[in-house]
């Protein structure tokens, strides 16, 4: 198991500090909140790249459509 690099024996020492430092009453608490603020990076990281993928996917415009919008006379 390797997460960000960082293996289980590390995960378990992170764990054990964690426990002395908050304590056991507010561990649960805190393992919840990191897990909706990495839920919601995951669904933003996914929707951003939803958007770049269906911004590379739209067709340019052809040389034909192109030019008809040079032509247009400029707005004032």
């Amino acid at each position: 198991m390797n997460i960000f690099g960082v293996g289980l024996p590390e995960m378990a020492v992170i764990g054990a500090v964690a426990l002395l430092v908050f304590g056991p009453k507010r561990l649960p608490e805190l393992g919840r909140t990191l897990g909706k603020t990495l839920k919601g990076f995951q669904s933003a990281s996914k929707e951003f790249e939803r958007e770049i993928n269906k911004a590379m996917a739209e067709p340019e415009m052809s040389g034909d459509a192109a030019k008809s919008v040079e032509e247009l006379p400029p707005s004032d």
